[in-house]
């Protein structure tokens, strides 16, 4: 039976999954991504895990349609070029290239939250929508557009990039995009660290400042841990999160008329929390006729996600 290769490059990890034509994982592993070795390495290790989940698998590569992979880049999809990728230290790399000329098989390169939307689309929470609008929430916010059952792309492949739309034009923070009071920089994980970081410094007790003396520092998962078992403070900060994100999303929406936007990554895991101040203030903000079909719901597939929609790049061109 046939089978794809699902690639998510990251700046932390890679993960690899052989997929099949239905959209499910047969088989998949992890490794940290050797950044600091440099481009040559991280392509040595996609190839050597490739080769070994094959031999896992029972699969040989004349089983394999073809494989795709999603990178947190600027993609020239004309040359087929990663203009771009910020976490890897990476500027105008021929990735698909060097790995069809590896494995002689197509190769499909993806910008990763494109990829993790087209995944949500296949298998996960978007299954059966062909009008999507996909938001990851993690150390920045990337975003993924679905038109029509495919990925918009724009004119030069930066649609999508929520995580740079301006919400606050005066006084705004630092993103590492250069421009200041982007999206991210409000409502990403790494905003919420900076919130909260922020507001410890205000109070002298309880269970945030007890886990700041403790660590002396705080991360986005305590945070949402503490919102989650009613910390007052951590609760404003998701809250607040929430309250951005759903204006931001009833801009997007008047745009795009999604029947769906889906919110995935590690701060969806504050659940209500941070979904009732968003759908509240997506509903405030919002054309009322534009959200009339459109759901707001949070992601299936975790971190499989970029995986999946990376698998399905091949599976539509098989089809």
């Amino acid at each position: 039976m046939k089978a794809y290769l699902g690639i998510d490059l990251g700046g932390t990890s890679i993960k690899m999954g052989l997929v099949d034509q239905q959209g499910n994982i047969l088989h998949n592993m992890e490794n940290p991504t050797p950044v600091k070795e440099g481009y040559h390495a991280v392509l040595k290790l996609i190839d050597q895990m490739a080769q070994s989940l094959l031999r896992q698998s029972g699969y040989a590569w004349r089983n394999i349609s073809g494989a795709g992979i999603g990178v947190p880049a600027f993609i020239d999809f004309q040359k087929g070029i990663l203009v771009e990728v910020v976490n890897l230290g990476w500027h105008n790399v021929s990735l698909q290239a060097d790995l069809e000329r590896l494995w002689h098989m197509p190769v499909m390169v993806e910008n990763d939250a494109n990829a993790a939307a087209l995944g949500e689309m296949w298998t996960g929470a978007g299954k059966g929508v062909s009008q999507l609008l996909c938001l990851t929430l993690g150390t920045g916010i990337g975003g993924g557009v679905i038109i029509n059952g495919e990925i918009y792309h724009g004119a030069n492949g930066t649609a999508g990039e929520a995580g740079h739309i301006t919400v606050k034009p005066q006084g705004g923070r630092v993103c590492n995009c250069g421009r200041t009071g982007c999206l991210e920089t409000e409502a990403s994980a790494t905003a919420i660290v900076v919130d909260a970081l922020e507001r410890v410094r205000e109070i002298s007790a309880g269970p945030l400042q007890e886990e700041f003396q403790r660590t002396g520092t705080l991360t986005a998962r305590t945070v949402i841990q503490l919102a989650r078992q009613g910390e007052p403070v951590c609760r404003e900060i998701i809250a607040k999160a929430g309250t951005i994100l759903g204006n931001s999303l009833a801009v997007m929406c008047c745009l795009l008329n999604p029947e769906m936007i889906v919110i995935g990554g590690g701060v969806s895991q504050a659940g209500t929390i941070l979904f009732d101040p968003l759908i509240k203030a997506f509903n405030s903000a919002v054309l009322p006729r534009a959200a009339e079909n459109v759901s707001i719901v949070p992601a299936k597939l975790g971190n499989q996600a970029g995986m999946i929609g990376a698998a399905w790049l091949v599976h539509r061109q098989a089809q």
